[in-house]
């Protein structure tokens, strides 16, 4: 059993293949946060919650209530009691006032997991999955909140979310539901995110955890380029392979939190939820709120094995899509090649020329639609322009499939363009305040999706499309944040829904178009990688990483983000150069393998390469079907890193069983006077042999682990290497 209730001890012990997490009940029926770490022999005690030392518990001390809430280890901290850490539950009832007091009634241990209503969550099967249910009540609101505990045993992992019931008569606003809390005793932590901004998303960044609140967040809309809902906590002397880790990852692509704080008594709070701020919902009597999931791992094996069990977790339990370890297509898109300067006449010469080259995708871009000619208008008049698409949409299509390659198109469903006859027809369909001119962001506005009839709207003129024709791929894109957040359609009681019920909406078109279209491979985009989340892969296998394809950027903006998530979900292609946001020239075949590490495709104008260029994409083509089943199934370890001020990078993919492994080694720059590199691989089988492809060298795994890899030092920069061992 994964969890196990010690009722005598009154502890629920939660454990998986490698950890253990225990949660303990006072005797007023507070929960407590007794241990999250390595996995324990036997069974847990309850001497770690302190309860024999003052200020004592309040049935024991009640005049030192404060004293106690404020430093007790609470599993799911509420507000204006007496704890004035962070709160994870703030709740105003009818008389104006904040206060909430969560008291243990009940709890239910089940197998399997129970999927969450209008939202992305993890999913398993019985034998996979066991999950806690610990209902809690205020009996002053008749308020009943039911924290969940999902145990992913393989994947050391453990799911948590909440729902809050109004089981009163009292009309209740929710102003904070978060959805997981740890509270721990200091371990000199440092703490991880992973910050950045357009074209330079998810570096990663570590510091010294201080006292007070350091937090990350998101109230752009979206999980966003600024920020990302990741955090962990980890041990000073933590490397890929050693040290401990608690990490937290948010299912949910809107606002968000995640904070560590060192409170006074050098006790730790991390939290994870949707960010407070512009968020207030309405709980009338019988109303219920459900809060996202949030995703924990520990790790006692440093990075690395935070990594992995983050990414089995995510291919084995979130992400749905047929393609996930299914062969996806070698795509070509025009943007970077035409912008919006194209018609059908340009179409077809990009898709014959990478037809020739073994590319198996034509994908078009934007400005197929409206009077889209910049970027400035047409947003929501999803009609074919016939003045680019001579001959319209399905003739496109129809020429394109008759050369033996698919047809992919780009959507921006979300939003509107103030030029556009939706807007002229509907201005109150875009998000804004009344009275206040909207703020513009790329010459657009955003679709209020907390009106059904938009959400209807918008995902019907995006099906209409698709059955218009035989299209295989879709590019959902969404370029702008959200600001002037009023809706005409909510009362003034409600406009402090208006966020979460965006986000709501954006699930529901999406999980109608995987329904509608279940053949379809779906890769989502916001501007590149602002929506980059465990929530949006619950309906894309994939996700643009970034609108930067430059090979060096990538491998900063690839490392951060295979950090948490499978490489097979990051959309990486072969770009132009000089490249387009940052003018670099970097070597064809260096842009290949960089792209390697992620779902290939290609960004550029085929038809104008060098003919160098053109003759080496039918091996890259051949590279990636060799080799993209070992990207979406084996394990990633990073190996070197140029960002940590390295000269170069170098990663690593190996298969489960230790019968291949691929290693991507990147010379960003050139050392003069340097000799040969060692590189250690990792995963493979002491006592195996193994052949490097195209040579006729052989090693053991022993030595390639433990003696290393000689890589050669060459002169020129931006040069790239791949080493394909494979086990005899």
């Amino acid at each position: 059993m994964a969890i196990r209730y010690l009722e005598e001890k009154k502890i629920f012990q939660l454990d998986t293949k490698r950890t253990t997490y225990l949660i303990g009940l006072t005797p007023e029926g507070y929960v407590g946060h007794i241990y999250y770490g390595g996995r324990l022999k036997g069974e847990g005690s309850n001497y770690l919650l302190r309860m024999g030392e003052a200020p004592y518990t309040p049935s024991v001390n009640l005049r030192e209530k404060s004293s106690f809430l404020d430093f007790f280890s609470m599993e799911y901290p509420t507000g204006g009691v007496g704890d004035y850490r962070e709160s994870c539950l703030n709740v105003r009832g009818e008389a104006g006032s904040i206060g909430c007091e969560l008291l243990f009634t009940s709890y239910q241990i089940r197998k399997g997991k129970p999927s969450l209503e209008g939202l992305p969550a993890s999913f398993g099967r019985d034998e996979e999955v066991e999950t806690l249910e610990l209902w809690c009540e205020d009996q002053v609101l008749n308020l009943r909140v039911a924290l969940s505990y999902s145990v992913f045993a393989d994947c050391d992992v453990i799911t948590r979310n909440v729902r809050v019931e109004n089981a009163g008569s009292e009309h209740l606003k929710l102003e904070k539901v978060y959805s997981a809390c740890l509270d721990m005793d200091n371990r000199d932590f440092e703490m991880m995110t992973l910050p950045g901004s357009w074209a330079r998303e998810r570096s990663i960044q570590r510091g010294k955890l201080r006292f007070g609140k350091q937090l990350v967040s998101s109230t752009r809309g979206e999980s966003s380029h600024q920020e990302h809902p990741f955090m962990a906590l980890v041990t000073p002397e933590t490397t890929q392979e050693s040290g401990k880790v608690y990490a937290m990852n948010f299912v949910y692509s809107g606002n968000f939190i995640a904070q560590a704080e060192l409170a006074q008594f050098g006790n730790v709070r991390m939290v994870m939820g949707i960010y407070p701020e512009n968020f207030c919902w309405n709980l009338k009597p019988g109303d219920h709120f459900q809060a996202p999931e949030c995703v924990l791992t520990y790790s006692d094996q440093g990075l690395g094995l935070m990594t992995r069990n983050f990414h089995d977790f995510y291919r084995g339990h979130l992400i749905r899509s047929p393609f996930l370890y299914g062969k996806r297509p070698v795509l070509i898109n025009n943007w970077e090649a035409t912008y919006f300067d194209f018609d059908s006449d340009k179409l077809l010469a990009i898709a014959r020329e990478a037809k020739k080259a073994g590319i198996e995708m034509l994908v078009m871009d934007d400005g197929w639609f409206g009077k889209r000619n910049f970027d400035d208008s047409s947003l929501g008049d999803w009609t074919v322009n016939e003045e680019k698409l001579t001959s319209g949409l399905p003739d496109l299509v129809k020429k394109v499939n008759e050369m033996g390659m698919e047809f992919g198109i780009w959507f921006e469903p979300e939003m509107i363009s103030p030029d556009s006859e939706l807007y002229r027809k509907h201005p109150d369909w875009a998000i804004q305040i009344q009275g206040r001119r909207p703020t513009q962001c790329r010459a657009q506005y955003v679709l209020d999706l907390s009106r059904p009839e938009v959400v209807d709207y918008a995902y019907q003129c995006v099906a209409d499309i698709l059955h218009s024709a035989p299209i295989a791929y879709v590019k959902w894109d969404m370029n702008r944040q959200l600001c002037d957040i009023g809706s005409s359609y909510l009362d003034k009681d409600s406009q402090g829904e208006l966020l979460h019920r965006y986000v709501l909406g954006v699930y529901e078109m999406q999980e109608r178009l995987i329904r509608e279209f279940p053949r379809l491979l779906l890769e989502n985009c916001s501007g590149g990688g602002a929506r980059f989340d465990p929530g949006m892969l619950y309906y894309s296998p994939q996700i643009w990483c970034s609108d930067d394809v430059d090979a060096i950027e990538r491998l900063r903006i690839q490392e951060g983000t295979a950090l948490i998530y499978p490489l097979a979900t990051m959309g990486a292609h072969v770009g132009d150069c000089p490249n387009h946001v940052v003018g670099r020239n970097t070597p064809f075949e260096t842009r290949g393998h960089v792209a390697l590490a992620g779902s290939f495709g290609y960004e550029l104008d085929i038809t104008r390469i060098s003919q160098e260029e053109r003759e080496q994409i039918p091996g890259q083509v051949e590279m990636c079907h060799q080799y993209q089943p070992l990207m979406q199934k084996g394990d990633y370890y990073r190996l070197a890193s140029w960002t940590m001020e390295k000269p170069y990078d170098c990663w690593e993919v190996a298969e489960k069983d230790g019968s291949q492994a691929l290693v991507t080694f990147v010379q960003v720059l050139a050392q003069p006077n340097m000799h040969s590199r060692f590189i250690y691989l990792k995963g493979l089988l002491e006592d195996a042999v193994y052949s490097l492809e195209g040579t006729e060298e052989v090693y053991t795994g022993e030595e390639l682990m433990k003696c290393g890899y000689l890589v050669p030092s060459e002169k020129g920069d931006f040069r790239s290497y791949l080493y394909h061992f494979i086990k005899r």
